[in-house]
């Protein structure tokens, strides 16, 4: 791992850890609201699929990840692959990602802190309800994707 990715990566704490591994148990189950679901993507090493819960952004009938703790292994993995998997219960979707460019991730990190905010809020600096440029020089620290349908050519 890179300094720079390990600058801009805040690491889960033990409890965090076991929280996301319970409560992504029960999203694969089909439990959560209707933005939970347990992302699948195949490691860049090891070729095996790792699986974490997210929350997924939509806007304007557009579809986003975001990473609250920025480069995470999941947010490597994913660049590496191109590709990822969304899963709720028996429900599968395959999806290519398109990288947001920073200039683009304002409005869109604005939207994500206001609609996660009881989950989302502490990795940012910036309070929910701030106008979209507060996030604008936050903007590089998090990926975020845009999420494309696999069926859709």
């Amino acid at each position: 791992m890179s300094d720079t990715a390990e600058e801009n990566f805040l690491r889960p704490t033990a409890a965090e850890r076991v929280f996301n591994r319970i409560f992504g148990l029960f999203v694969g189950m089909g439990i959560g609201l209707k933005h939970n679901y347990l992302l699948q993507v195949r490691g860049r090493k090891s070729g095996r699929i790792y699986s974490t819960p997210v929350d997924v952004l939509e806007v304007q009938g557009r579809l986003f990840l975001v990473c609250g703790r920025g480069r995470a292994q999941w947010v490597r993995n994913a660049e590496a692959s191109g590709r990822v998997t969304l899963k709720k219960g028996s429900g599968r979707r395959d999806f290519g990602l398109s990288p947001v460019p920073d200039e683009q991730k304002p409005e869109l990190l604005k939207h994500y802190v206001e609609h996660f905010k009881l989950t989302v809020q502490r990795y940012f600096p910036v309070p929910a309800g701030s106008p979209a440029d507060a996030f604008a020089s936050l903007a590089p620290r998090y990926p975020v994707f845009e999420l494309i349908p696999s069926d859709a050519k």
